[in-house]
This record gives structure tokens, sequence and C-alpha cells, in this order.
């Protein structure tokens, strides 16, 4: 994982370029000016080396970024794996933007990262930039952007497979086969796991209801890279998942499922050129479970929805250091719910809602080059339109006070639309060959969801009411930082932050078992990011913590919030990756992490503790085609609290053992 000081020489998430080099397969590379953003990236090898095989693990490798629970896509509600940075709290919403070869793979409706659906080792790399500011990202960066770029020709063997066998009944089964087709390459690819899962619920708290946390998914996709020339080539990819998972209770069961393709030309002549356009179909179930009476009290039965959008971004050469990008992008998504309420096993109310959000911007930004230093800066103009809201209500055939197919609620929203200007800018000054001093300023903003907007939610006994009215979260922030080359092999890198998210979107608390989103005042975080890196031999290092003072600021009928910290927001985190690799394929490797309290809820009385948690893997190579994988997940059985409603509380990952076989030829 380098230092931001070295980002700079990673080229894209997607592949690596030099002057002399291109790989096939990977995006345009990232413009001088990127570093001065604090952008940091993960490796391939790193991708692939995690003792969990879960992308979003491997993330929080960069202290500071976590998903609305602690739990992975094993153990989560699919629609809480929101990501955020910068502890500028939790919401389950994604308020980090996340592109897969530059497309947005947030759920449309949603907002959550399908994790499940992301393979490592289909992965090139990652680039993280902790921070807002849109640039030529497009909306919705206002906790930073996460680009993961797909496996290029350099990365994937002509055939690859891999077999798994853990506790719990665990397996995991994958493979590849990616042979040449003319100039380019063709990967298909596929994986299906499944597991027994653990209890999620304390022994302290078991009920005759308690069910592990099963979990089957799979996943398949293609992606085929064809060059037209020697400076252009289409890139097509394709995906379809499906997930299913019980939470806690028998009967709890949720699902999600998609199909995405997405189709991107890249020029990389004078005249530089990214375009991309892109489809989702998206669905998603869930059933609520009484944790009293343990019957069936919500069917959240269907919840389709699509995102379509595009972008084209130019490079023209105009010379004298700089590196100009102009272009514009598009978003469009549209949703809605079917769910059943259920009352003594009966359905009392049905309910349908939904509606649609887009934006259109253009945006502007230059990269200018004047020796040892590089100036940054890009604006950007955004339309949004909130559209097409309602929300109905029915009575069902268990309704005790209403006629059957009788309108409890049946309200249509007012459409809304407006106009965002939004800009960073930023500086890079290369002092020595063993300092660089960097600085940046931004603005950035996000839509509420459609999730937000329109969809309720129970976790028993709180219910959480959505809110039609709902504005956009709107951030502003400063970051400063030095990166250090002290000597051969060893880097530092070491940023100060000032975020403010105005009007941040947050989960409210009206009674005991009542909460609605609001957008409160603002939610304040400031803090000192610290990235480290030695690398001697066969030995490596890898550390990294944050440290994230945050509050939230509120007046009027929320004014009891003011100072506190915002939900799912912890103080500290760290991780540190220790590896030996002394031959080729040969590997052991040993992962701490750290989380550090925080609270689930906005008042601050439910409490998360600490966490510290070792993984191990060990990797010994038999012969050129096989391999002999051994992980232990939370070697220790630490036990981590992810939820903790009232005292009603659901545990993470124990300690988990895996072994494997890997086969590449």
């Amino acid at each position: 994982m380098p230092s931001p000081a070295l980002a700079q020489n990673a080229g894209a998430a997607g592949g690596q370029h030099t002057d002399d080099i291109v790989v096939i397969g990977s995006g345009l590379p990232p413009p001088t000016g990127a570093p001065a953003y604090g952008s940091v990236t993960i490796g391939r090898d790193r991708l692939t080396a995690d003792a969990s095989g879960r992308v979003e693990d491997v993330l929080t490798d960069v202290a500071g970024l976590q998903q609305f629970r602690r739990s992975d896509s094993r153990s989560a509600n699919p629609s809480a794996q929101g990501v955020t940075l910068r502890a500028l709290g939790g919401n389950a919403s994604s308020r980090a933007l996340v592109l897969l070869d530059g497309v947005p793979i947030a759920d449309p409706f949603f907002g959550y990262i399908p994790f499940n659906a992301l393979v490592a080792d289909r992965l090139s790399g990652v680039r993280i930039t902790r921070g807002g500011g849109a640039g030529a990202f497009g909306a919705g960066a206002v906790a930073g952007t996460i680009e993961l770029a797909s496996a290029t020709r350099a990365d994937l063997p002509p055939l690859a497979a891999s077999a798994d066998y853990g506790s719990f009944n665990s397996e995991v089964v994958s493979g590849s086969y990616s042979p040449n087709l003319g100039g380019g390459f063709v990967s298909a690819s596929g994986r299906w796991e499944r597991s027994d899962g653990y209890y999620t619920t304390p022994a302290s708290q078991s009920t005759r209801a308690d069910a592990r946390a099963r979990f089957r998914d799979w996943s398949g996709g293609i992606r085929a890279v064809a060059p037209i020339d020697a400076e252009t080539e289409i890139q097509a990819r394709g995906l379809i998942f499906r997930d299913n998972r019980t939470l806690r209770f028998q009967g709890a069961d949720s699902s999600s499922e998609g199909e995405d393709a997405s189709i991107r030309l890249i020029h990389r002549g004078d005249w530089a050129v990214d375009a991309l356009a892109y489809v989702q179909a998206r669905n998603f179930t869930n059933k609520v479970i009484s944790s009293t009476s343990f019957k069936l009290t919500l069917d959240q039965r269907n919840t389709p929805s699509t995102g379509i959008g595009g972008k084209i971004e130019l490079r023209p050469p105009v010379g004298g250091g700089h590196v100009l990008r102009v272009g514009i992008d598009a978003r469009y998504a549209d949703g809605e719910l079917f769910e059943d309420a259920y009352t003594a096993g009966a359905i009392s109310t049905r309910r349908n809602a939904g509606g649609d959000t887009s934006t259109i911007g253009a945006f502007v930004e230059d990269d200018w080059t004047l020796g040892k230093l590089v100036l940054t800066g890009g604006v950007r103009g955004d339309r949004w339109t909130i559209t097409s809201g309602f929300f109905r209500e029915v009575a069902g055939p268990g309704s005790t006070n209403a006629v059957v197919g009788s309108v409890a609620s049946d309200k249509h929203y007012g459409d809304r639309d407006g106009f965002e200007g939004t800009g960073r800018v930023g500086a890079l000054f290369h002092a020595s060959n063993a300092v660089a001093l960097r600085a940046a300023g931004y603005t950035g903003f996000r839509l509420p969801t459609l999730n937000e907007l329109y969809r309720p939610f129970v976790v028993f006994p709180v219910t959480t009411q959505a809110n039609a009215n709902l504005g956009l979260e709107k951030l502003k922030g400063i970051e400063g930082g030095v990166d250090l080359t002290p000597m051969r092999g060893v880097s530092i890198g070491i940023t100060g932050f000032y975020n403010q998210l105005d009007y941040a979107i947050a989960n409210v608390t009206i009674d005991a078992k009542t909460r609605q989103r609001q957008n409160v005042d603002a939610i304040v975080a400031k803090g000192v990011e610290v990235i480290a890196e030695a690398r001697h031999g066969a030995m490596s290092l890898n550390g990294s913590y944050a440290f994230s003072d945050s509050h939230v600021r509120a007046s009027g009928l929320q004014a009891g919030l003011n100072g506190f910290i915002p939900a799912q927001s912890p103080r500290h985190s760290a991780s540190a990756t220790l590896a030996w690799e002394p031959r080729a394929g040969s590997a052991l490797s040993t992962t701490l992490r750290y989380i550090g309290k925080q609270y689930e809820d906005d008042l601050q009385t439910d409490v998360l503790p600490d966490a510290w948690t070792v993984d191990a893997v060990a990797r010994m190579p038999i012969g050129r085609h096989f391999a002999i994988i051994a992980r232990a997940e939370n070697l220790f059985d630490a036990t981590i609290i992810t939820r903790n409603q009232a005292g009603s509380m659901d545990l993470g990952t124990p300690r988990t053992l895996w072994i494997g076989v890997r086969v590449k030829g």
C-alpha cells in the first residue's frame, strides 16, 4: 500500500502507465496533481492476500474507512453496506463515491455497495482519495472517492481456479478463463460461496428463534478489451450476481441481486478520451422478525431499481506543463419498494413508494507542473432533480379497523430541482527527493437516496421513518500534509484535515421506538491520518492510523444533539500488516486492526466498545501451478459488537479458519 508520495507513480487504480508502457485494459493515467489530494493505493497483491477474502475488509487497511456496520458482506444486511471516511457519520448510504472502471457501483435505490459481487482477484488495484471534491468523478464524493479497477491482461493468467473450505461448513469456489482475443483479451469468471454461518446473538441473549448467519451467493462476469488501433481500445463489462443471507432470527432473510453492463472507450493519443456508458438493474428483499414474538412483522418483498449513466472526458494537448480535463457526466436512478406489514400473522398494511433522481454535470480541471511545484484545480456545475416521489398505503386482509384495499395514505411529493457549483484546488511541492508538501481545499454535495427519501425501515423494535423533504448534503473542507521518504524502502504520509458536512442526513430519535431521517445543521470532522510503509528484503510492513474528532452541530428541535459524536463514528482506527515473502509464490502475513469505541445512535446511549482483531495468512506453492493457502480470521476470537439497539446486540465474525488450493495455468 504505497503512501501518497508514491501514488503519483502508481498510475491509475486500473493499471500502470509509464512513458513507454501502456497496459491493455486500463484507464487513462491519473493527472499529475492527483497526489495533492492525498490519495492512497492498494495493490493487487494485497487485495488477493487478506484472510477474509473480502474486498471491503482490505479497504479498511486505510484507517478511517468504514461501512455503516462493523460486519462484512457475509453477515450484514446488504442495505447497511454504505461506505464513508473521516468519521462523517453513518446512515447506511455511501458518503464515499465508489467507482469500478469509472462506473458508480452503488445501488441506485439504497446507495449501498454490493461487496459480495466484487471479487479481489478480478481487480488490479484500488485508489482511495479521502476528502470530498467531485472533480471529474461526478457528484456524491462528500467523504472521498474509491476507484476500483478491473484486472488487466498483465494481471490475468489464462486459467485460474480456487477452492476453500472453512469454519461453520463454509465453502468458496471461483474460477476464470482469460484467453487472448486478437490484440486484446476476454475474461470470463465466476464465484460461488456458502456457509452455515455463526450465531450473531450473544449467548446471554439467545432465544428459541435464533438462527445462524447463513449466506449463499454467486456472481458471474465477463470483460472484453478490444484494441481499435495502437492508441484506442473498447472495454466492455457485464456482471450478474445474487446474494441471500439470514440475520439473527429464523425467517429474517434478505436478498440482493443485480445485472450490470458498461462499455468504455479509451483513447491515449494527443487528444486523450475516456467515454463510458452503463446500466444497472438491481433488486432487494428483506424480512423483519419481531424480537419478542419471533413472528414476521415486515416483508420488504420487492425493491426494483434502475441506474443509467455515462461520462465523456477529454484531455486536449494544451502543452506548457498542463494536463487539462474537460467533460460532462450524467446519472439517473429510479426505484420503488413494495412491502407488507404483518399483525398477528396476517398482512395488515400494504405499502408502495418510490421516485426518481438525476444529476447532470460539466467539469473543467487543470494540473500545471512548474518544476518542483504542481498546482491543480477544477470546477464543476451540476443540475439535479428529485421527481415523481410518492407513498401509498392500503389496508391488507389482516387489518382490524379498515376495509381491505381501502387507502390509508396516498401522497405525491412535489418535484424539486436545482443547481450546485463545486470545486477543488490543490498544490504539491517536492521540496526534495525525501520531502513532498501538499495542501488542498474542496467542496462537494450528495443527493439523498431514494431509500432515505421514501423507504422506512425497522431494526426491531425501532422504526426509522423516511423523509421526502430531505435536502442535499453539502461539504466544504481543507487539508494539508507531508510525504516523507527518509530512506530507501521507507515512506510516511501525514495528513491533517478539517471537513464540514452541512445539512448532514442523520437518523434522529423522535421517541423510544421511532427515528426519522433528518438534515442536521452540520457534522464537523477534524483530525490526523498517518500511513507508513517499510520494505527490507523479503519483509514488508504497512500501517495506517486515523484520529477523527467529529461532532454534530444542531439547533432548534434538534438542539439536544449539539456537540454529540455522530452515530457510527469512531475516534480512533488503525491497521497494520506485516508480511514475509522469502521466495516467489510463498508468503506469510499477519494483519492487526483496531476500531475505537463508537455509538449506535444519535443520543450516545448505545455504545459499541472498541475491538482488536488479528488475521493471518500462509501461502505455500506446490510446483509451478498450485499453491496451498491457510487463512485465519480473528485469530484470537475477539468479541466484536456490530449492533447495540438498547442493549440488544449482534456480534461480528468470530475466529474463522480456512484451508484452500489455488491453481493457475
